[in-house]
């Protein structure tokens, strides 16, 4: 799931002018239209940078067939990350659905796997936020600004994937994905969605990853090592960001 907290973002937040960024963002001029607008004034420098890479590995399946899938929602930056990069880069792309699964409730359940990187988030409803009605709303907003906006393009599946995975298999047969975002953070999920995406990526597609070689979240690594195997893939990054990603060749 999306991370909201860690060393890049709390150096960011410290370094506004006379506090955090959130008492800056009250005292600066403006209505919150305005503000929103101006965002780069007041959004942290590794905030930015997630936004950017994930522009980057959008531009490379523009021309590659099937969805979206984000995996970990959360509070939906990384969702709508997707849906607006999808409708200002192809706005009569009616096919591309942008498609988040999460359990709006935290983790589930936290395997050996996971406990082994010694997180304190790493327990049963860990990293939760983020609602389905709050969502939705954003969605319907989303919408009101688009081309074909009366044609859903997000959609969210709530609930533990080892179990919505397949019931959403079923009632989408034809479902291909162009890019499989991994931020489920915790092994079991992440190599579910592995196992039961990679058949359907057609070359071209990519797979990102938020907690690749990442210490504290070993889940994420080990599932692909055990599915599709590190040398296998080709393991790519831009030098401003930790995000890696894969393109299926």
């Amino acid at each position: 799931m999306e991370r909201i907290e860690g060393p890049d973002f709390a150096q960011g937040y410290a370094r506004a002018p006379g506090g955090d960024a959130e008492s800056y963002w009250e005292r600066s001029p403006g209505s919150t239209t305005h503000k929103l607008a101006n965002f780069p004034k007041f959004v942290d420098r590794s905030s930015l940078s997630r936004f950017v890479v994930k522009y980057e590995i959008f531009k490379q399946v523009l021309n590659v067939p099937g969805s979206v899938v984000e995996c970990g929602v959360n509070l939906g930056g990384g969702l709508f990350t997707w849906a607006q990069l999808s409708a200002i880069l192809e706005p009569l792309n009616h096919r591309r659905h942008v498609v988040g699964f999460d359990t709006f409730e935290g983790f589930p359940s936290v395997s050996e796997i996971d406990a082994a990187g010694d997180n304190s988030r790493a327990v049963v409803g860990g990293v939760s936020g983020g609602s389905v009605a709050d969502l939705e709303e954003a969605i319907a907003l989303y919408d009101a600004d688009r081309p074909l906006g009366q044609i859903p393009k997000v959609h969210l599946v709530a609930g533990d994937f080892l179990q919505t995975a397949q019931q959403f298999l079923a009632a989408n047969q034809h479902f291909v994905v162009s890019l499989l975002y991994l931020d489920f953070d915790i092994y079991e999920p992440t190599r579910h969605a592995l196992e039961t995406f990679l058949p359907r990526m057609p070359k071209g597609a990519v797979i990102g990853f938020d907690e690749f070689h990442a210490a504290e979240w070993p889940g994420e690594t080990m599932a692909l090592l055990e599915t599709r195997g590190i040398a296998n893939v080709r393991m790519e990054r831009l030098p401003f960001t930790s995000i890696c990603w894969a393109t299926l060749d």
